[in-house]
């Protein structure tokens, strides 16, 4: 009974000590870089929602500073971030009988270009995209807007983050 506990403790042990520098809660793995840079996201979409660039730009430095260890740096990041909001619009979704919208969709497309300086094979330019539907009897302002951006900004976010550092 004594040598079963012994070995349990021992394998406990091992198991604990071989997992701690391999993976982290978000999935990251192993960082070689010590910084990263996020430049301002210009918006460049037909459709001009005021302030969507700055809002953008934050939440992703933002996710990045709260899943990794790394640090925020206005230039010469190890790790960086840049391109434009390609996209803002407005399409309906699903028609009443009398020909009006009943249901709306934000779209928003964001192309990002990735630079990873100490690991150059990792570099990539690519769109991602998500949308929010709502109610087509309400206007994409205040509370409405809010809720659409939140949800869209938390999943381009995520999967940048995803595409970057996490590699899935």
């Amino acid at each position: 009974m004594k040598k079963t506990i012994t070995i349990f403790a021992a394998l406990l042990i091992l198991i604990s000590f071989s997992g701690c520098s391999v993976y982290n809660f978000t999935g990251t793995g192993k960082i070689d870089a010590e910084t990263f840079q996020v430049n301002y996201f210009q918006n460049t979409a037909e459709v001009v929602e005021p302030g969507i660039e700055r809002t953008f730009t934050l939440r992703l430095q933002d996710l990045i500073q709260n899943q990794t260890n790394l640090s925020l740096t206005n230039s010469n990041g190890d790790l960086l971030y840049e391109g434009e909001i390609t996209q803002f619009r407005i399409t309906p979704m699903t028609a009443t009988a009398n020909q009006l919208a009943a249901q709306n969709r934000l779209t928003i497309t964001v192309n990002v270009r990735f630079v990873n300086r100490k690991k150059e094979d990792d570099n990539f330019e690519k769109p991602f995209s998500f949308y929010y539907d709502y109610p087509g009897d309400e206007l994409l302002t205040g509370p409405v807007l809010t809720a659409a951006l939140e949800e869209i900004y938390e999943r381009i976010t995520q999967d940048i983050f995803n595409a970057s550092l996490a590699k899935w």
